[in-house]
């Protein structure tokens, strides 16, 4: 495991201290969840056909792209900088850009790149990494800076966008603080500096996360500048501006406010009474984090209204900010193994509260799951430990959040634009497998692939069961079944597909025993 597991025992100590959510602070706070929702968003939905161009910034609670379009980030932590290796993992066994390209087909479209300032010394160089068969071949002899480089350069051109994460000050684990005695603030200061400086004019990079998860005994608002971290977010934030005025600078929350714990940089209760401020306007999103219980225990997991307490903790702690139109709130990390049914409840819950993207667009929480990587031990990745198969499930659980659509970068080309020209006809084949078969029920997986000329703009799929199973959930799609025949058709992010590209959808069906019918596929 990569992230520290003291971090966990500590959230889960402190986290006895929190005080009961009074029912009272519940119904302001499910008050305020209307008040300025602009009364034509959900109609009007995310503008994907051109958002997300150049640098953003903020307005109200929102983001919107240079252009003014509105944006959502809906993305993905992909670890490795801030550990050992200097460099994000899974670069053993495969490709970066195949990483970056599978990252993008899922629907996902920001990397949240986390990093420790070991990388910013001179000389330092990745460990672990495969040039065998041609895979990376052009990171040979680059140090880490250089990799990252890279990994911007080709996500900017395919059309993610990145947020970089100061997680830890040096590869030796987390710290409370933003500074330590091997690295002191001015270290820390400087660095953030030098990386706004190394990418300004490249609008792949539209922000910086300060520090990662700052906990007790950080404080907020509390005015003792060794400790309270609104005031070093605001030093930080405003060195960071005073070289790219036009990053957005991502301040995390902390544990403790007013005798009131919550996960580690998940508690933004203070920006209330005491918010940053930065020397650039529209600057500014809050970040907060939240996990499950195969992170930690805490007590709201077990009050027995779960999971309908979650919205007043989630308003209580973070999303008020939000829903008073004081600024945006990005969800920098949540995760779970998925393992137990809480948790499958928790992620259910915390999805539907950070809003449908076909709903409510880019009037949202805005988020980057953890992880991509298999290899965190508390919560697992989207990725399985071969570093190949998605966990369809888990992603599945994010379908409705995802906010694909962004352009691709300057230099850059998207084969699976739909505008793009083509001849032909569209055309489609389908392959269904089952993953699994319990008897009782069972997992199975469609996978779509575009075999004509044409870029695709939708597809679905139709097959016949010779029994009697049923859909009981799908993601990647929507269904319809009528007797035992099913139609599924493309969710909003997977629909386009490029020629000779792929997508793909999974669903949950009972009884077992189905065997692998036959699937015929119509594109458009």
């Amino acid at each position: 495991m990569f992230r520290t597991s003291l971090r966990r025992t500590l959230c889960a100590a402190v986290a006895a201290l929190v005080l009961p959510l009074a029912a009272g602070a519940r119904a302001t706070a499910g008050t305020a969840a209307d008040v300025g929702a602009g009364a034509g968003t959900a109609a009007g939905g995310l503008r994907t056909a051109d958002a997300g161009a150049g640098y953003w910034h903020t307005s109200g609670r929102r983001l919107l792209d240079s252009a003014g379009q509105p944006v959502r980030v809906a993305g993905i932590n992909w670890f490795g900088f801030e550990t050992d290796n200097r460099v994000v993992h899974g670069l053993w066994t495969r490709d970066y850009k195949s990483m970056v390209d599978q990252i993008r087909t899922l629907g996902y479209n920001t990397l949240r790149v986390p990093y420790s300032d070991d990388i910013l010394k001179p000389g330092a160089t990745p460990v672990g990494v495969d040039f065998s068969g041609g895979k990376n071949a052009d990171l040979q002899g680059l140090t880490s800076l250089q990799v990252l480089d890279r990994i911007v350069g080709y996500a900017g051109q395919t059309g993610l966008k990145v947020i970089l994460d100061r997680h830890r000050p040096d590869s030796a684990g987390q710290s409370a603080l933003w500074y330590t005695q091997a690295v002191p603030e001015s270290t820390w200061i400087a660095n953030l500096k030098a990386l706004a400086g190394r990418y300004a004019g490249n609008s792949a990079v539209v922000g910086i996360d300060l520090h990662n998860e700052p906990h007790d005994p950080a404080c907020w608002g509390c005015g003792d500048t060794t400790r309270d971290w609104r005031l070093a977010a605001e030093r930080a934030g405003n060195a960071v501006l005073s070289v790219n005025p036009q990053l957005l600078i991502f301040v995390e929350g902390v544990q403790s406010f007013n005798g009131s714990s919550n996960w580690w940089g998940g508690n933004l209760m203070g920006v209330a009474q005491y918010p940053v401020r930065l020397s650039v306007a529209d600057r500014l999103v809050y970040s907060a984090h939240d996990y499950a219980t195969s992170v930690a225990q805490q007590p709201w997991f077990s009050d027995p209204s779960f999971p309908a307490n979650m919205p007043g903790i989630w308003d209580r702690y973070w999303g008020y900010i939000f829903k008073q139109n004081i600024a945006p709130v990005w969800v920098g990390e949540f995760g779970t193994t998925l393992q137990s049914t809480v948790d499958q409840r928790w992620l259910s819950a915390l999805v539907s509260y950070l809003r449908s993207t076909s709903a409510y667009g880019s009037d949202s929480f805005h988020w980057t799951f953890w992880s991509w990587n298999p290899n965190s031990g508390d919560t697992g990745g989207i990725l399985k430990d071969d570093w190949a198969t998605v966990d369809t499930v888990k992603d599945g659980y994010l379908a409705s959040i995802k906010a694909p659509g962004f352009p691709p970068g300057p230099g850059g080309g998207d084969p699976g634009d739909p505008g793009d020209p083509g001849g032909g006809t569209p055309a489609c084949t389908a392959v269904y497998s089952v993953s699994s078969d319990w008897g009782g029920g069972f997992n199975a997986e469609v996978k779509v692939t575009n075999s004509g000329a044409k870029p695709l703009s939708s597809w679905k799929v139709t097959w016949t069961w010779p029994g009697a199973q049923k859909v009981t959930n799908m993601w990647n799609a929507t269904y319809t079944q009528t007797g035992a025949t099913v139609t599924a058709t493309n969710a909003a992010h997977n629909g386009s597909v490029p020629a000779g590209g792929s997508a793909s959808l999974g669903f949950g069906g009972a009884p077992g025993g189905g065997g692998v019918p036959s699937v015929s596929c119509t594109a458009t």
